[in-house]
This record gives C-alpha cells, structure tokens and sequence, in this order.
C-alpha cells in the first residue's frame, strides 16, 4: 500500500537565517560571570586603560580617576586599589615577570608599584620618574626580557626611556609635533618600540640608534588613538578616526590594508587569540577594537575582514584581552567594566571530577548492582532510557502521519471536497496548499467550474482576503482572474458575489498604490545606500 504524507504549503516566506559561524560561536561563549556582574556599575568615570599581566594567573589592572585597580585574575574581584595619584591615572602596565606595575598620570608623572603589594594598607610608589611637561599618557614596558628599563610619551609631544633603577631618563626623543597618546613594545626586541600622535603620525623607535631620531615614520592621515605590534613582530595595526590601518614594517612601512569598520573614532586595539582544537591552526591572532559607537569588532588580518562584531549600551574606551585566552575585558566611557570568561575544557573536566566545592574529587563507594539474568522480565526492558553514544547509529520509531480531512479527501480522489473543506477550515496555509496540490494534479480548474453558490460564495470571500498577501499572491491572483472569466454569469445573478468582486478591486487598488509608494521610497534610499557601501 502506498504511504499517504499531508498535504503542506509550498510558497511560505524565505526567512535570513542567521547561522553563526564557529568564529562567532567561539567569541559569544565567553559569558558575564555571575559574582561580577554589577562590577563598577555605580561610577560614571571613564575606564581609560587595561592590561593584563603577562605571568599566570594573569591579573587585571584598571586605571579609572586618581586609581589604578588590580583585579586577581582567578576571581576578577577588586582586591588592591592604589590611589596615590596626585591627578588622574592613565596607561597602566605590567614588566615582563608581572613583580612591577607602572602608571602615568596627568602632571607628567610616572609611578612605578609592586603589582601583588603586601600590606594594602600603604601602597607607595617604589619609583616616581618626573620628566614630562604635560600628561604622561603612555606608559609601557618593554615585552620580552628587560626589567630594568620602560618608555614613555607625553602631551609635551615627546617619548623618553627610561632607567627605572637610577630614576633617569636615558633618552629623549623627540619628532612628534603633537599629544603622544599610545605605544607599544616590539614583542621581538627589547630595544624596539612604537609611538602614535595626534600629529597623524606613528614613529617607530630604536634606543641602539636614538640619536638619528626615529627609524620609520608612519602618516596614519587621522589622530592617532592606538597603536599596537602584531604577534610577528613585522606588522603594526593603527587607530585613528573610524580607520583601522595594518602596517608591514619589515617591508619598509608599507600600507597593506585600511578599513573603515567603525562608525565614530576607534579608541583602543588589542590582540586577541581563537582556539581551535589542536593541530597547526589550533591558535590563530585577532586584532580587537573598540569605539565610540559601542561596537567592539574582532577582525582577521590574515584574510582582511571582520569575523566577529558585538554591540555595547555605552561608549567604549578600553579593551584587554588575557595571554591564556579566557577573560574579555572592555572599560566605557561611563566607568562600567564589561568582563566575560570563557571555560576552558581542562576546567571543565576538572570541574566534573570534582565535587562542588572545589577540594577535589571524591570517591563513594557505590552499591553494587545486581546482575540481570534472561530468566528475568527485566531483562528484556534494559536499556530503554539509555541514552545514545555519540558513535552510536539511532534509528527512530516512525511516529504515525495524522491526516487532515483535506488530506483524506485527497487519497480518495474527490477533489471538490477536498477544496472545499479547506476552504471550510478558514487557515489560508492549508487552503493554499490544497490549490497547489490540485494544480499539480491539473484538477483546480475544473473543481472551480463544479462549484455550487455557497461554495463559490466561499472561494470568493477567501480570494477577496487574501489576494493581496504577498506570500500568496503569485497563486491567488492568477485564479482569481481564472474565476471571473469562467463563472461571470453566477457572479452577475448574485449579489453578494458581486460584492467580494468590489471589495477585491478596493484591496488591489490600495496594494497597488502601497506599492508605489515603496518604490519611490525605494529610489530615494538606493543611493544612499550605495554612498555607505563604497566608505
């Protein structure tokens, strides 16, 4: 016997799916702990800077007014706040073995702290290096191996290395013509690093030659906002505006890519990192941005195209991503700190083996079961709410077709029926699908023709309904022009036919002024949107 299956409708609305990518999956599993979720919430201070430390376990440190907070990087709770400060903290930044943290501010000055104090009760400055005219805005480390030494740049226009041991400025360097607001230390050299003015330009610095002035010269064409070295060493990405720049260095500063992603001025980069598994591609670098606009957007400067994109309620100033790839950290311009962790599938296992608590895994002993023996009736009823192994093949119990009385009307042929009892049914979806399946069966046609003065009185009120609707119109206006045209004589005898012909010429009549109304609407916004899509 042939197998019967329900009759359903063809012409439903294509709805955009919008299925993520696994990049996407990736980025939106890092999730706002519950314990932190409020944090900073009750400051309107901006957050200007934020850094990780580059030693485990990676602690977290926050400049916001006159402080510089530290968070321990395992609960990403305030702990320690320094608020020695005489004015506003900025760049914040931890020495390669995570023992120091530095800080400028806006009188020029340069704090050197210990990152884990011992008493929090007095938290001094174990060196303060003055030097700087004006706001000491950028303060960094060198990122390899040096622990002695730290650079920085000023609204004085001028970048200074210093020996943090003997609190002296090493070198002076000067080229900038305006406020030096970022930088970054080559990952490769320790005697390398990368300034960023509002002068437009970015100068690439090496202390073996300081005096010949800077070794590269960079117009990035917009005040520079952010500057930081590629994982490579080779390349430089750059921030100004709503441009996002990639620089190859060793090429002899050469512009390989430009985007303008943001809608207003970009304020901060970072590198961030995607873990895949294992394998050659288990880790792959991503640069992070941040905006006045409230987006934060990962881009892939190996295929040169944003991968990833979240929006945020407030503007954003900062962004920070952790070495061990497991905290997301972006500071606003309203003093909230947005900090989301990912779990790592070594914490989760570890998180399974042990109890609740976190003591490790604890061993009970479990009674043992009795073995079941084919003499017994449950041995026949194992494993029924087992569950499937991932490996394991599963085959489904067909479940049993339930038919409509379309649909029944159908297999026994009577057509007239069929179409009449959706029509009864007052569901267009269903009414329509039993047309479609008559037009494939070469039957509509000649049902319409069969149909008696009730009937008809019904075909015409659901053509009167629903022409109009775009989903349906392709088929219903057709068969409406089909029913005037055969069944003209009815529609004149009757009164009430007459009047679902009126009421259907008013619906086309308003569809048609609707959708000139759309076109004209839609001539006016095609260029525009032609205009945004060429920026």
């Amino acid at each position: 016997m042939a197998e019967s299956f329900p009759v359903k409708p063809k012409l439903k609305p294509t709805a955009s799916k919008n299925t993520l990518t696994p990049e996407s999956k990736y980025w939106k599993s890092f999730k706002v702990p519950k314990d932190i979720d409020s944090l900073s919430k009750s400051s309107v201070i901006p957050i200007t800077s934020l850094c990780f430390s580059p030693v485990a376990p990676h602690d977290l440190a926050a400049t916001q007014s006159t402080n510089v907070i530290r968070f321990p990087g395992k609960t990403l709770i305030p702990k320690s706040r320094i608020a020695s400060f005489p004015d506003t903290a900025a760049s914040a930044s931890f020495r390669c073995d995570g023992q120091l943290l530095a800080a400028g501010d806006l009188r020029g000055g340069v704090h050197v702290f210990e990152a884990k104090p011992t008493s929090l009760s007095k938290i001094k400055d174990l060196r303060r290096l003055k030097g700087h005219a004006a706001a000491a805005r950028l303060v960094r480390y060198p990122r390899a191996s040096d622990k002695f030494h730290l650079f920085s740049g000023g609204d004085d226009s001028v970048v200074k290395y210093w020996d943090i041991a003997e609190e002296k400025c090493l070198f002076s360097l000067f080229g900038h013509k305006d406020y030096v607001r970022c930088g970054d230390a080559s990952p490769v050299s320790d005697e390398m690093f990368v300034s960023g003015s509002y002068d437009h330009k970015i100068k690439l610095w090496d202390v073996r030659v300081s005096n010949a002035g800077s070794v590269m010269e960079l117009n990035h064409e917009k005040p520079v906002e952010s500057v930081i070295y590629l994982p490579s060493g080779g390349l430089i990405a750059t921030a100004g505006g709503n441009f996002i720049k990639i620089w190859d260095v060793i090429g002899g500063g050469r512009l390989l890519y430009s985007m303008e992603s943001h809608n207003k001025t970009v304020t901060a980069l970072c590198m961030g990192r995607v873990l895949r598994g294992n394998g050659d591609d288990a880790e792959q670098n991503r640069i992070m941005s941040v905006s006045l606009d409230g987006y934060m957007k990962v881009f892939d400067y190996s295929k040169f195209k944003i991968t990833h994109s979240m929006k945020f309620p407030e503007p954003l100033m900062s962004v920070a991503f952790s070495p061990d790839c497991s905290t997301r950290v972006i500071g606003t311009a309203k003093g909230t700190m947005y900090i989301a962790r990912r779990k790592s599938k070594a914490e989760t296992e570890n998180n399974s083996s042990g109890d609740q608590f976190g003591f490790g895994a604890v061993v009970v002993d479990e009674p043992q079961r009795k073995v079941l023996r084919p003499s017994h009736f449950r041995y026949f009823h194992r494993g029924q709410n087992q569950k499937p192994l991932e490996g394991d093949y599963l085959i489904k119990r067909q479940k049993k077709v339930k038919l409509a009385v379309y649909d029944k009307l159908l297999n026994k042929f009577r057509h007239k029926e069929a179409l009449v009892a959706a029509l009864n049914g007052k569901n267009p979806s269903n009414v329509v699908a039993v047309m479609e399946e008559l037009v494939a069966r070469k039957k509509l046609l000649k049902c319409v023709s069969n149909l008696d003065g009730v009937e008809l009185g019904l075909l015409m009120g659901f053509l009167q309904k629903c022409s109009t609707m775009p989903r349906y119109a392709g088929l219903l206006t057709k068969l409406a022009k089909k029913v005037v045209e055969m069944r003209a004589d009815d529609i004149r005898s009757s009164v009430e036919e007459r009047n679902h012909i009126r009421n259907l010429k008013r619906d086309v009549e308003e569809e048609l002024r609707v959708q000139q109304s759309l076109l004209e609407v839609q001539g006016i916004i095609s260029p525009m949107l032609r205009i945004a899509g060429r920026r």
